[in-house]
């Protein structure tokens, strides 16, 4: 499969040309467009209907992927978000698996599985990912989305970095992270507007985004915007 992410500096869309037999699987509603050859459907994934109970019950995510197949000859397929947010794309090679927060999956080629994956007790109470956050392992490509830009940080081997817990999109699953607060006393936390922030230590790239989407709907109610679901 040959994709190209275009509109990088506005609103992305992924544009993939499937060669016939290929297929791919994408979050809910994630089909713009796509040519008359292509077959899309609805399916739950691998792993069957209880793991896509887990995933939308424990993380929020849609129950149902679509998966885009070339059954009757190659074709080409838009993919997008509703996030104004970017786009990137990250390869797998089996070795790793990468922790992704809630709706920062958007689409994977054949190869790459979405699951469940549990988070501690600190992590799950405090980092505001709750719990349980995607799962993303196997070999092929996975493309992520975000609300605003994405930021790529490189850890080398021991280095570390603080991390505002709103701004995670995604990160390996070797890497290991704490909660902690963003200032040495809980009151100066609290008046520095972080209150608590999560600290990554190297090796390794966590994706970042330039956006809060708290922050954005708390934004919007102070205009007077209704932000409820």
């Amino acid at each position: 499969m040959n994709y190209e992410i275009l509109h990088q500096d506005a609103f992305p869309v992924i544009e993939c040309h499937l060669n016939a037999g290929e297929s791919l699987k994408a979050e809910s509603d994630a089909m713009i467009s796509m040519t008359e050859n292509l077959d899309i459907t609805g399916s739950v994934s691998s792993g069957g209907i209880f793991k896509a109970m887990a995933r939308k019950l424990l993380t929020g995510e849609s129950f149902f992927f679509q998966t885009i197949k070339a059954a009757r000859g190659s074709g080409t397929v838009l993919l997008g978000h509703p996030a104004p947010g970017g786009i990137i794309d990250v390869e797998l090679d089996g070795s790793y698996g990468m922790r992704v927060q809630k709706n920062g999956f958007l689409a994977a080629t054949e190869g790459v599985e979405i699951n469940t994956a549990m988070q501690n007790l600190t992590q799950g109470l405090f980092s505001r990912e709750g719990f349980f956050v995607l799962g993303v392992k196997g070999k092929g490509t996975v493309f992520l989305s975000s609300f605003g830009a994405i930021h790529a940080v490189n850890l080398a081997e021991g280095e570390e970095v603080i991390i505002d817990n709103g701004h995670l999109v995604a990160w390996p699953d070797h890497m290991k992270y704490k909660i902690e607060k963003a200032s040495n006393g809980w009151i100066s936390s609290m008046m520095s507007g972080e209150c608590l922030v999560c600290r990554f230590k190297g090796p390794g790239v966590v994706l970042i985004q330039t956006r809060n989407p708290e922050s954005f709907k708390m934004w919007l109610k102070s205009l007077g915007f209704s932000t409820s679901d």
